[in-house]
């Protein structure tokens, strides 16, 4: 165990992360308060419920997404880490104020005095579905990369995940799929369950979407008798390690030293570079991966 994992994140990394889920949490709230609310698309989670308690009640939604997630973080206190915990507070009360502002300013009083939300993009649903769908996944996903969580539906699945062997992506999908189904009931329209569905669908894939592409790197294969200098050169000017493995040819018999290298995607046309002034007749092998933590990657996040 190194220093830095007794220590736990700089501040400066610290700092990075809220700020992230700052940014997240804004982009979530817009998509749901304006573009998926005033609509009564019900998308799934905590907010799909806030959605159809708020149409059947008035109760404003950002204050049943705070009781529930608040009531759900009660019961998960004991199964989940602290870290999880305080991250999840802090996401879910910026997103509790933010519904709650927006849904202010967007509301507008009628002619007989009642109040409705207002349709930003007039009378096209399926559009908001979509820009809504996107701006909820794209927020979901920058909270997520940042170590935050929306809480809700997630604090379900992990605890049921904590002791029973079944996939967290499935139970996910299970209790929105049923969360969804039920809107059906409140207002006896098959047109806008579908359109939920629509939005869960393109919701979940765009969160998968910017997860993977942020975390995608490459690995590199080199084979060449000025590895030295390849090493260092990637040591030096990329700040990035290199392993040194010992291999041999099977029909030639002749032993040869290989590197193996991990870095971002976007460094793979540096280390190209590099290669090529070092040993224009190097072998090289390049193949993407995902999901690499580490020192100089990703790190571990629960």
């Amino acid at each position: 165990m190194t220093m830095k994992d007794i220590i736990g994140p700089s501040p400066w990394q610290l700092a990075r992360d809220y700020l992230q889920m700052l940014l997240g949490t804004a982009i979530y709230t817009i998509g749901y308060t304006c573009f998926l609310l005033p609509y009564k698309i019900v998308s799934g989670g905590v907010t799909g419920i806030s959605t159809i308690i708020y149409y059947i009640t008035g109760f404003p939604a950002a204050n049943t997404y705070l009781i529930i997630n608040v009531a759900l973080l009660l019961m998960a206190m004991r199964i989940l880490g602290w870290r999880y915990l305080v991250r999840t507070i802090i996401v879910t009360l910026l997103i509790s104020g933010a519904i709650g502002l927006l849904q202010t300013e967007l509301t507008v009083v009628g002619p007989d005095g009642s109040h409705a939300l207002m349709h930003i993009l007039g009378e096209q649903k399926f559009m908001a579905c979509v820009i809504g769908a996107f701006l909820e996944g794209l927020g979901l996903a920058t909270i997520f990369l940042a170590g935050g969580s929306t809480g809700g539906t997630d604090i379900i699945a992990s605890s049921i995940n904590k002791y029973w062997n079944i996939s967290l992506g499935r139970l996910l999908l299970l209790i929105d799929i049923f969360i969804i189904g039920g809107s059906y009931f409140v207002w006896r329209n098959l047109e806008t369950m579908v359109v939920g569905y629509v939005a869960m669908f393109i919701s979940l894939n765009f969160v998968d979407y910017v997860i993977n592409a942020a975390r995608q790197s490459v690995q590199f294969i080199i084979i060449s008798d000025r590895y030295e200098d390849i090493a260092h050169e990637v040591n030096t000017q990329l700040d990035r390690g290199v392993t040194v493995l010992y291999g041999e040819g099977f029909y030639s018999r002749e032993k040869r030293q290989v590197l193996l290298i991990l870095a971002k995607k976007h460094e793979s046309r540096s280390i190209f570079q590099l290669i090529k002034r070092a040993d224009p007749q190097a072998f090289v092998s390049m193949s993407n991966v995902e999901g690499v933590f580490g020192e100089g990657f990703d790190t571990i996040k629960r």
